[in-house]
């Protein structure tokens, strides 16, 4: 084998330099076979840089000058990891990974620093908002810790590939004082209570509505909501299954199952909704006759005047719409969802039913992020209390 190490005409300064080109492999983001050409000084430091190259390449450790721009990584990790994801979750991450294109996309992948990555939070926290509230003003931590979740797993497939040494984020915290803030937030949007429950629900009796927002406020959640067909309910024997969501997802309606295996659950129906449904059914009956051939059976429970299926979007702005006139507190839908589960927990319903009526297969998840102590349920402890202490 002839050497590779080849010996250059001195130049201009009477220099005499050490040269080779090595095989580096294939381009881990192009997929080109790249070769590498390096000179020193020396005879020995070349040998040196020659051995370190062959022997980091045998063992996958080498990592070669790159012009990968963060961009180019954020790309090539959303390609494997939203090929085989559901369409929120793919929709999570690239909105997650527009933050670190939009702030730093165009800097090479090598270049990118840990000043970099802290100035990237630094800015998300303070400046980056652009919609979902006032533009230019900071995100919440949610949304900065999925944002360098996206970052980190770039740069971890970056580092698997060969494009970049180290993961550069891997050590980035979010300050304590935003964790702090986000929580005092979530602390202060709480769920109706059950005076608010009431006031609302004789508000929307009559309404055409009144059905589906009693299932909203029986702790289904809004794509659950609008995934309910008529085949899933049994008004005979006073139950629903759910099995299916719709939900608007970058404009697009995805139907598809619930989201997890315990998300798919049959549920007794009070009495009072039981009611209601055959209410709203009879309604869509005559609506149907009065549409005539305008009308468009879509086989589900919450539809428009003419039959068609609607959105989450379009359930929440009609409960918006019904808040005011009441004259209630606005609250999400997913608020009246908490004030279900809150309510069954707060007045002695066991925890593994309330975790297996909100379609959910942790429990501990279910008592610490939907159930809430509010003032009631707390007046009453205190009553309990005082039986103890006479």
């Amino acid at each position: 084998m002839s050497n590779p190490i080849k010996k250059l005409p001195p130049n201009a300064k009477g220099q005499v330099r050490y040269r080779f080109v090595v095989d580096a492999g294939t381009d881990p983001i192009t997929g080109k076979r790249r070769q590498l050409t390096v000179t020193r000084n020396t005879l020995t430091e070349a040998k040196n840089e020659y051995g370190r190259i062959v022997n980091e390449r045998a063992t996958g450790q080498l990592v070669l000058p790159s012009k990968t721009t963060v961009a180019d990584l954020m790309t090539a990790w959303l390609k494997v990891s939203t090929a085989d994801v559901e369409a929120a979750t793919k929709r999570s991450y690239e909105d997650g990974a527009r933050y670190s294109v939009t702030f730093c996309g165009q800097k090479p992948a090598q270049q990118l620093t840990e000043d970099d990555v802290d100035a990237l939070v630094a800015w998300m926290l303070t400046s980056a908002r652009r919609f979902g509230g006032k533009p230019g003003t900071g995100l919440g931590s949610r949304t900065v810790a999925l944002a360098l979740f996206c970052l980190r797993s770039a740069l971890k497939l970056g580092v698997r590939r060969g494009v970049v040494a180290r993961n550069v984020a891997a050590d980035t915290k979010i300050p304590k004082a935003a964790r702090k803030a986000t929580r005092a937030r979530e602390r202060a949007r709480k769920p109706w209570n059950e005076d608010e429950v009431r006031v609302f629900l004789a508000h929307v009796a009559g309404d055409r509505l009144h059905a589906p927002l009693l299932l909203s406020l029986c702790g289904l959640r809004p794509a659950e909501v609008c995934g309910l067909r008529w085949s899933a309910v049994d008004l005979e024997a006073g139950t629903l299954s759910v099995e299916f969501t719709r939900t608007l997802i970058a404009g697009e309606v995805i139907e598809k199952d619930t989201k997890s295996e315990a998300g798919e659950r049959v549920l007794p129906l009070p009495a009072v909704v039981a009611a209601a449904l055959k209410t709203f059914r009879r309604r869509q009956k005559e609506e149907r006759l009065a549409a005539g051939e305008g009308y468009e059976p879509s086989g589900f429970v919450l539809v428009d005047e003419l039959g068609r299926a609607v959105t989450t979007e379009w359930l929440r702005h009609s409960a918006y719409r019904l808040m005011r006139s009441a004259a209630v507190r606005k609250v999400r839908l997913y608020d009246a969802r908490h004030a279900c589960l809150s309510w069954m927990a707060n007045n002695g319903v066991p925890d593994v039913v309330v975790s297996a009526w909100a379609g959910h297969a942790d429990l501990s998840f279910t008592k610490r992020r939907y159930v809430h102590s509010d003032p009631q349920s707390l007046a009453a402890g205190s009553e309990k209390l005082g039986e103890l202490l006479g």
